[in-house]
């Protein structure tokens, strides 16, 4: 597995576009769900049982949920997801607790670093952001990143889900350039850097929870926020 900060990638051919992963890559998922599932399991009097169990419990309802047909909007995902994860540890929130669950995304605030990162970058590329989520849920999480985006390409639009290669087809269509035009910058390992592996892409992986990357799924630089992956993009 490649350390930290060390770059696995060339610029040859130069990007026209850095895309970007949303949740967890440039917005605080991981903080902001793992303080609200906090809050619910204390008002459930649930002792023993972990945010981070429930968090991880949900991502295994995502996976699921989000191969299956027809196409649900991220809403629906979120809802059901979060109902089964919870279930799975013997609590049963009410329907409302869910919908402040499920519509917590939209509260998501950046990480630290992102906007002025993000601004350097737009001096020399477009930006994008590839979401798996729906049109009227991310807007509210773009705009509290406070730096303009080209393109937001979201599941919704393409009626698939990363790592479908669906969705990467879709994006490069709306865009207009090819794969190789692009460098894709994410945090999640199965979502993203599973998906950009079997494309052929070139990526940059966030590594801001400090985990075990996935060898089958090289080459791909690993850095551990977004300045990593400014170092690697912009001229020295």
């Amino acid at each position: 597995m490649p350390s930290h900060d060390t770059p696995t990638f060339e610029l040859d051919p130069a990007p026209k576009i850095i895309t970007f992963d949303c949740y967890g890559t440039l917005v605080q998922w991981y903080e902001v769900l793992l303080r609200e599932i906090g809050e619910l399991l204390a008002n459930h009097g649930a002792e023993g049982v972990h945010a981070s169990a429930i968090l991880d419990s949900f991502s295994a309802e995502g996976r699921r949920l989000t191969a299956d047909t027809p196409h649900r909007l991220y809403k629906e995902i979120l809802r059901l997801g979060f109902a089964a994860a919870f279930r799975q540890h013997g609590v049963t929130p009410s329907a409302d607790e869910i919908e402040r669950i499920a519509a917590s995304p939209s509260t998501m605030g950046p990480h630290p670093e992102v906007p002025d990162v993000l601004r350097q970058l737009r001096e020399h590329y477009k930006l994008a952001i590839f979401t798996n989520s729906d049109d009227d849920l991310i807007a509210p999480t773009v705009a509290s990143i406070g730096v303009p985006f080209d393109y937001v390409i979201t599941a919704e639009q393409a009626r698939a889900y990363k790592p479908s290669r669906q969705m990467f087809d879709y994006a490069y269509r709306s865009m207009g350039v090819t794969p190789d035009e692009t460098v894709h910058v994410a945090m999640g390992m199965y979502w993203d850097m599973k998906a950009r592996h079997e494309l052929g892409l070139r990526g940059i992986w966030v590594n801001r929870r400090g985990e075990a990357g996935n060898p089958d799924w090289l080459p791909y630089a690993e850095v551990t926020d977004l300045r990593g992956a400014a170092a690697l993009l912009l001229p020295s």
